[in-house]
């Protein structure tokens, strides 16, 4: 087999392949014997169809899969006999594919770049420092009672974090519009579900009031013919309702599964999980940061194979999440994913210079370390990690995200990281900008 390689630009490299006419002459009549003789033929027992008959009536047929067969594996011979690591699959293309000739085909495919990745120095992070308080803890019991609350109905006007049930009718220019009318609708004042400006009209409202108030739709709606109108609404109060919150007591506690300690085994637990929320977001905020900075100050060929494998990849997901209940959903367009799919790519490679640079190992106490961190979130932890560990593919997910991790924690050792106090709140409920 003669091979031989040439640039034509960046990543994209050509090479013509001549495998000798012999072998592909060899794989045709293999064909013919292997897998076209048992054919049923007219005139003929199955299997005793001689060789020239075969020729005449499958040759062409079994030429093209022979070519095709060889085409593959002769370019992964190639690229091994070269020494050449492709990105992402390759264009092949047959040249001369003739009996008695040598079969000629040319593979347009993409390598890998050259990656070097810049002094770690240069990469800044800011580290929260945040623990959860006590205090943090008694806001998280005050929010479980809430979720746990009843309302209790009122004769007096409505205040904010109370409960309002309504009719209201809404129009435009003396016109009535698509949605803009609902009956019965419960509505807790202060959690911001209406346009700006509707709740603070409805709120000292009382059962039995009716007022019409003018309210603005935003510029950036999502409803094209309502993108900035002045609209009034017409209300109607039916009932106000307060809140009534649940007693911290034995019978509250049992409603999260804790039948030991009361109160403060509830509480201990509460801690427990907080405490591995703030974790994951520390990490995640952490590995952002890392990841921005590396992508920041390090310049990376990027092939354009592996864009359009990430960008087929992302629309896949996307399709899945937002297409499974509208099965005529169109094709998603490319360019929704490309910038995404670019930084994803370069992520990539530079983590993976960082591990093969720096010959990281998956270090197995942290694959256990991840899974019961998995695990702990789960009624029956033990049992979630026997599943890690009998699922193969499973545990080779664990792995890599382990040497993720680790490929992170040792960008983070060499970074510029200053840490910044923040309370579990901030860090957790970032406000809008």
């Amino acid at each position: 087999m003669q091979v031989s390689v040439e640039t034509t630009q960046g990543l994209e490299r050509r090479a013509t392949i001549t495998v000798p006419a012999e072998t592909i002459d060899n794989e045709v009549k293999r064909l013919l014997k292997d897998e076209y003789r048992n054919r049923r033929i007219n005139g003929f027992r199955k299997g005793k169809v001689p060789p020239n008959v075969l020729q005449k009536l499958y040759g062409k047929e079994a030429r093209a899969r022979a070519a095709s067969n060889l085409m593959q594996s002769k370019y992964f011979e190639a690229m091994m006999q070269e020494k050449i690591n492709p990105a992402g699959a390759p264009a092949i293309e047959p040249k001369v594919n003739e009996p008695g000739k040598d079969l000629e085909f040319v593979a347009t495919f993409e390598v890998y770049p050259e990656v070097k990745v810049n002094a770690l120095d240069k990469v800044k992070i800011e580290k929260p420092d945040v623990e959860v308080t006590d205090k943090d803890v008694d806001t998280m019991m005050e929010t479980l009672r809430k979720q746990h609350a009843g309302w209790k109905e009122v004769k007096r006007k409505s205040k904010k974090g109370e409960r309002i049930t309504i009719d209201f009718t809404g129009s435009i220019d003396g016109e009535e519009f698509e949605g803009g009318k609902a009956t019965d609708f419960a509505l807790e004042l202060g959690e911001g579900r209406m346009i700006p400006g509707f709740e603070d009209g409805v709120i000292g409202m009382k059962a039995g009031e009716e007022k019409t108030i003018e309210v603005n739709f935003p510029d950036d709606y999502h409803a094209e013919n309502l993108k900035g109108k002045k609209a009034e609404f017409a209300i109607v109060a039916k009932k106000v309702e307060e809140r009534e919150l649940p007693e911290v007591n034995d019978e509250f506690v049992a409603l999260f599964g804790v039948n030991e300690g009361g109160v403060e085994a509830l509480k201990a637990e509460v801690r427990k999980n907080m405490e591995r929320e703030l974790s994951n977001t520390l990490k995640g905020k952490v590995k952002e940061q890392v990841l921005k900075g590396l992508v920041e100050n390090n310049e990376v060929d990027l092939p354009k194979s592996m864009i359009d494998q990430e960008v087929d990849a992302l629309r896949s997901q996307a399709m899945q999440r937002f297409g499974e209940n509208q099965p005529n959903m169109p094709e998603l367009p490319a360019d929704l994913f490309e910038e995404q799919a670019k930084e994803r790519v370069k992520v990539g490679l530079l983590l993976g210079e960082v591990i093969r640079g720096n010959d990281l190992k998956v270090d197995e106490k942290k694959v256990d370390e991840i899974i019961a961190n998995n695990a702990s979130a789960y009624e029956d932890p033990e049992e979630v990690v026997a599943y890690y560990k009998g699922n193969k593919e499973l545990m080779q997910q664990v792995r890599n995200v382990a040497l993720e991790e680790q490929a992170i924690d040792f960008i983070l050792e060499q970074a510029k990281v200053t840490k910044k106090k923040a309370s579990f709140d901030d860090l957790m409920n970032p406000k809008q900008q």
